[in-house]
C-alpha cells in the first residue's frame, strides 16, 4: 500500500475514534434488544437493518460496488471471520462465561492482531509499541478483574469460544488490510453486511421453524424501544463502525487500529455512568488512564518511527543531490 498523506492519517484516526465510540455505546443498546429477543434474533434484525441501509446507500450512489475482475470469493473468507465467526463464537461463548470474563478475553485482541499482522503482513512493532499495547490491555483487565470477576475454571469452554472470537476479530483486521489492496472500503462493507444478513436470517428462520414460533418472529417490532436499538445496532454499530474501521485499516497498520478497540471499554463505562447512573470507582479511572496511555503510546511510537524514516530519506536525497 502507498504511504498515506498526513491528511489521510488524520482522517484514519478520526475514523477509528468514531469506531471505538460507536462500539462502546453498542453494549447498552444490545442489552435493550436482548430484553425482547434471543441473541440470534438480535443479529438477524441487526443485519436486516444494516442490509436495508446498504441498499439505500448503493441505490443513491453513496456506496459503489464493482467486483468485476476482482477475486470476490476472498470476501466470503473475510465474512467467515467477521461478522459470522466473531458474532457466533461470542454469542455461544457468553452462554458459558460471564460478560466480565468476555471483557477480559476481548482485551487480548490487540495482542493477537499485532502477532498476526507481523506474521502475515510483515508489520513490525517497536518494543515501545509492544509495551504500550500490553499497557492498554492491562487497563481493561484491571477494570473487569476489580469488578469481582476473574477467570473461572468452570467457564473454560466459554472462555475458549471467546478467545476464538478474538482470534476471528484479529484475523478480520489482518485480512481486511490485505484485501484493501484490491477492494475499496465500501465494497468490503457492502459484502460483510450482505453476507451477515443472509446467514443470520437463515439461522433465525431455521431456529423459529424448529421451535414452531415463526408467527412470533416479527412481534418485537411492535416495541419502539427495540426498533430504536436496532437502528443503532444495525446502522451505526454495524455499517458506520465497519466502514470506519475498514477505512482506517486502509491507511494505518493493523496493530495500531486494534489497540483502539480497548477505548470502547472506556466509552461503555462513561455511557453507563451518564445514562444508567452506574457508579464509577478509583479502578475505573486507573484502568482508563492505562488504556488511553497505551493507545497513545502505540500510535505515537509509530509516528516517531515514521518521522525518523522521513528524516533519513531527506538526508539521503540531499546527499545524492550534493554528489550530483
Amino acid at each position: 500500500m502507498p504511504s498515506p498523506s498526513k491528511r489521510e492519517r488524520t482522517l484514519a484516526y478520526i475514523a477509528v475514534l468514531v469506531y471505538a465510540s460507536v462500539i462502546g455505546l453498542s453494549f447498552m443498546y444490545t442489552k435493550v434488544a436482548l430484553a425482547y429477543v434471543s441473541p440470534l434474533d438480535t443479529l438477524a434484525f441487526r443485519f436486516a437493518f444494516s442490509f436495508a441501509a446498504i441498499v439505500v446507500l448503493v441505490a443513491t450512489g453513496v456506496f459503489k460496488l464493482s467486483l468485476k475482475g476482482k477475486p470476490w470469493p476472498r470476501l466470503l473468507l473475510l465474512a467467515l471471520f467477521y461478522p459470522l465467526g466473531f458474532f457466533t463464537l461470542q454469542a455461544f461463548g457468553l452462554q458459558h462465561a460471564s460478560s466480565a470474563e468476555g471483557g477480559i478475553i476481548f482485551a487480548t485482541t490487540p495482542i493477537l492482531t499485532s502477532f498476526l499482522a507481523s506474521l502475515f503482513l510483515k508489520e513490525s512493532t517497536s518494543l515501545r509499541q509492544k509495551l504500550s499495547i500490553l499497557l492498554s490491555v492491562s487497563g481493561v483487565v484491571m477494570i473487569f478483574a476489580m469488578q469481582g470477576t476473574g477467570i473461572e475454571v468452570s467457564s473454560l469452554s466459554g472462555i475458549l469460544l471467546l478467545f476464538l472470537s478474538c482470534l476471528a476479530s484479529a484475523g478480520y483486521a489482518v485480512l481486511s488490510r490485505y484485501l484493501l489492496r484490491t477492494f475499496t472500503p465500501s465494497e468490503v462493507t457492502i459484502s460483510m453486511m450482505s453476507i451477515g444478513f443472509v446467514a443470520f436470517w437463515l439461522a433465525s428462520l431455521w431456529s423459529h421453524a424448529a421451535d414452531g414460533t415463526l408467527n412470533r418472529l416479527f412481534a418485537p417490532l411492535a416495541h419502539a424501544e427495540f426498533v430504536w436499538s436496532m437502528v443503532y445496532l444495525g446502522i451505526l454499530a454495524s455499517i458506520v463502525s465497519a466502514f470506519s474501521s475498514i477505512y482506517a485499516l486502509s491507511k494505518l497498520e493493523a496493530s495500531k487500529i486494534s489497540v483502539f478497540t480497548n477505548l470502547s471499554t472506556v466509552i461503555s463505562i462513561a455511557a453507563g455512568a451518564f445514562w444508567l447512573g452506574e457508579t464509577l470507582t478509583v479502578y475505573h479511572f486507573a484502568g482508563t488512564v492505562l488504556i488511553v496511555a497505551g493507545v497513545i503510546g502505540t500510535n505515537m511510537a509509530g509516528k516517531s518511527k515514521a518521522r525518523a524514516k522521513g528524516q533519513e530519506s531527506n538526508v539521503g536525497i540531499q546527499v545524492k543531490r550534493s554528489q550530483g
